[in-house]
């Protein structure tokens, strides 16, 4: 029999919102970080066309494009939702409130059907 030292009790119940999360908004990756190059790379030139058939400057895309790849991270990173029992705050934002050195190093996400 193991002893938790110093385990936070309301670590358990973030552990089962944080798993609440991830099947209510399925995120991708864990942060930014996490997302394989080969996404941010497809994200990057889906966000470039639009921009450009959109007829904006070419000199103009990247930057714009680079504030839609920050959108898609926003959108499809754990740690950068906005946590959904609270839209005011991230997932960070809210381990960060149980305890600051809780942290989420993976998850699996398996869905039926």
């Amino acid at each position: 029999m193991g002893v938790l030292v110093g385990f936070n009790k309301n670590a358990g119940e973030a552990g089962k919102e944080i798993a609440m999360q991830i099947a209510a908004m399925n995120p991708i990756a864990v942060d930014a970080e996490s997302v394989p190059a080969e996404t941010v790379a497809r994200e990057k030139n889906i966000a470039i066309e639009q921009v450009k058939a959109e007829g904006k400057p070419a000199e103009m895309a990247e930057k714009i494009a680079m504030g839609k790849i920050n959108k898609f991270f926003k959108d499809t990173t754990l740690l950068a939702q906005p946590f959904v029992k609270d839209a005011n705050k991230s997932v960070a934002d809210h381990l960060k409130s149980v305890d600051a050195d809780l942290k989420v190093l993976s998850f699996k996400r398996v869905a039926l059907g």
